[in-house]
């Protein structure tokens, strides 16, 4: 594995009709919703990650505690930067900070573990069939 704290991870996108508010259940507000933000605050911890992790493993979201401190209007470009904290066996802390053109938009912490895909997907399995693992 050759993760490290201190590595830092950025994504952009640009903000479309798709992920204002009012099509994710808010009326009348027609900005970048909340659930975006936190799934490319996620996205971008995963895909910065993975390609530093031995084949056959992955990671998993455990926690995320989020700030959303302003809005976006579609059409903006939105970037998301994420920094690997800290590295404590397994678990990875994420300082996530995501920018507009304008201005900070939102801020969290964010800590993923790392599974090992086989094992983690056999428990799905599992559970989905509905029987309970030993």
């Amino acid at each position: 594995m050759s993760l490290h704290e201190g590595m830092t991870f950025e994504r952009t996108w640009r903000v479309t009709k798709a992920e204002a508010a009012d099509r994710h259940g808010n009326p009348f507000i027609h900005v970048l919703t909340t659930p975006v933000v936190v799934e490319w605050m996620e996205e971008a911890a995963t895909a910065g990650v993975q390609s530093h992790l031995p084949e056959g493993q992955g990671t998993v979201g455990s926690s995320l505690k989020m700030k959303h401190l302003a809005p976006t209007p579609i059409g903006l470009m939105v970037k998301v930067v994420a920094k690997l904290t800290q590295i404590e066996g397994r678990r990875l802390t994420f300082r996530i900070e995501v920018f507009d053109e304008v201005e900070q938009i939102a801020e969290c912490e964010h800590t993923r573990v790392i599974v090992d895909l086989a094992r983690f997907h056999d428990k799905v399995g599992r559970k989905a069939g509905g029987t309970r693992g030993s």
